[in-house]
């Protein structure tokens, strides 16, 4: 595995009692093939950040979220890929995924123009619709299928930019003179790109918990899974890299409704492939766990 932060392995081990065993972030570390070195210095940082405090050293430490005195406390994501992405989002995702959202066949645009002067308004306002799934059409236009007027309308708000807004809702939108939906949402969205990342979610789930454990050391030369247990360790590393995957596919992706999207849609089939793999992942976890296992669980049901 690669491409995942250090700091996520360590975000991503914290119990419901707000602490890390350090043998345990180690094992899953080098499973995930990152050195010691890499984490002590990740440990380094955190607690010099005010995110972590540390008793012991290495393996035998134990970090603990600064002021946490419980589950309830303490930061959920560090920098890079969050470890899950917002419920409310992931649900909607499922819940198309059963049928349960049919499109109305309305598209939503949105347009706003805001001076030089405001540029971090603009700019913010801007990722605000795009991080809600609408595309750019041409400059300060953005069109989407989904319903996301009261969001949009919120941020613009608490910006100071509800009168450099305007929405509307159609059923007739051409775009370079491309009026069919399936043939818009191919055009301005990037489809293939998406369900090449779904693609890699579904293998990684459908993958055996610890398939990488036989051939990866640690940074010190000695067989990762040695400390906590091979299979527990290799169980929490395939977890993590899970958490990975599942960001890395759904931040992207639009949630356009099915009714837009080629069929089979893999979207679909690698989010039922991870919620499988999360149920046979949770059963497998040592007690007390990772809170991972929790949050996932509440993002799913």
């Amino acid at each position: 595995m690669s491409g995942i932060p250090t700091r996520m392995v360590v975000h991503a081990l914290v119990r419901e009692d707000g602490t890390v065993a350090g043998g345990e972030l180690y094992e899953v570390a080098g499973l995930l093939g990152m050195t010691d070195q890499q984490v002590r210095l990740c440990v380094k940082r955190l607690v010099a950040e005010g995110r972590f405090t540390v008793q012991g050293r290495g393996r035998r430490a134990v970090l603990s979220l600064a002021g946490a005195a419980g589950p309830e406390h303490g930061p959920e994501h560090g920098p890079g890929l969050p470890l899950v992405p917002e419920v409310e989002f992931v649900r909607h995702a499922y819940r198309q995924d059963r049928g349960l959202e049919p499109w109305d066949g309305l598209w939503h645009a949105f347009a706003f123009a805001v001076p030089e002067s405001a540029r971090a308004a603009r700019d913010s306002l801007r990722d605000a619709l795009t991080g809600l799934g609408a595309a750019p059409v041409q400059g300060g236009l953005y069109v989407t299928p989904n319903a996301i007027g009261p969001y949009v309308r919120a941020h613009a708000a608490e910006l100071g930019l509800s009168e450099a807004l305007s929405c509307l809702s159609t059923r007739d939108l051409t775009v370079g003179g491309t009026s069919d939906p399936r043939a818009l949402a191919e055009r301005l969205w990037p489809l293939p790109e998406i369900a090449a990342r779904y693609a890699e979610l579904r293998a990684l789930a459908e993958r055996p918990a610890g398939a990488e454990a036989d051939t990866t050391t640690d940074g010190e030369g000695n067989a990762a899974g040695d400390g906590v247990g091979g299979g527990v360790a290799a169980g929490l590393a395939h977890a993590v890299a899970l958490a990975a995957a599942f960001s890395a596919a759904m931040l992207p992706d639009p949630l356009l409704p099915p009714e837009l999207l080629p069929q089979p849609w893999p979207g679909a089939t690698a989010r039922a492939a991870a919620s499988d793999a999360w149920a046979r992942l949770e059963a497998a976890a040592p007690a007390p766990g990772p809170r991972l296992f929790r949050l996932y669980g509440e993002a799913l049901a």
